[in-house]
């Protein structure tokens, strides 16, 4: 199933069910000794991974636009995308994590988790058959040696 829906208004999505779920479910609220400090550090690794697979792509002059995949120029597969297929979306679910720690609901990671379920199966799974069929086997062997989030 193809859905055009841009990866950020999905991630804000999520992060409106996060903030009424935290602001309407009467229990689950947790805090612990450096809740608010480890929320900023997600926030910060996001924001650097993001920066760092947009800089890559903009260096190899091709897309950022995951729903046109036909602006696709070339694969990118060194520097953060060495270790992640997928670090735009690896730094979206941990600005959600950061937020989730940021709200203090523990069932905001469910939302969390339903993120990761959404991208697989309505993005990224689109993605990965569009960068197959272009790049083929070079595609296939960089799926076999990188992982899909991390």
């Amino acid at each position: 199933m193809k859905l055009k829906l841009p990866p950020p208004l999905v991630m804000a999505g999520f992060g409106v069910l996060m903030y009424l779920l935290d602001r309407f479910l009467p229990f689950g609220d947790f805090d612990f000794f450096g809740r608010s400090e480890l929320a900023l550090f997600l926030f910060g690794t996001a924001f650097l991974v993001m920066l760092l697979a947009i800089v890559q792509f903009l260096r190899a002059k091709t897309t950022t636009d995951p729903i046109n995949l036909n602006k696709t120029s070339s694969l990118v597969t060194t520097g953060i995308f060495k270790f992640t297929r997928n670090p735009m979306y690896l730094g979206m679910l941990l600005l959600l994590l950061g937020f989730g720690l940021k709200l203090g609901n523990a069932f905001n990671t469910l939302l969390a988790v339903g993120f990761v379920y959404f991208m697989n199966h309505f993005q990224i799974k689109n993605e990965e058959k569009a960068l197959n069929a272009k790049f083929g086997k070079e595609y296939s062997f960089y799926c076999k040696m990188t992982r899909r989030w991390f």
